[in-house]
């Protein structure tokens, strides 16, 4: 029997707004609050609150893609509305 489907959503939105929040403190607060402590590591000869600016962040949000979809695969299976 399947599930009530305003469950499904609000697990989803729940898992998007949590996967929102990483992203958004990863690339403002690496990125611009915690800069200045970070700079303080190097990596390949740039600072590291550089690296988080320019490229960290982008990283970052491909992970969060790919977790989203492994967590959603399974609330697809949970919820009875996979393929």
């Amino acid at each position: 029997m399947k599930k009530n489907l305003s469950q499904y959503w609000k697990k989803n939105l729940l898992i998007m707004i949590c996967l929102l929040a990483v992203w958004a403190i990863v690339s403002f607060g690496c990125s611009i609050f915690f800069v200045e402590q970070l700079n303080a590591i190097m990596i390949g000869g740039f600072p590291l609150g550089f690296w988080f600016a320019q490229q960290g962040s982008i990283y970052i949000f491909v992970a969060l893609i790919f977790i989203y979809f492994f967590l959603m695969e399974k609330v697809d299976k949970d919820f009875d509305v996979d393929d």
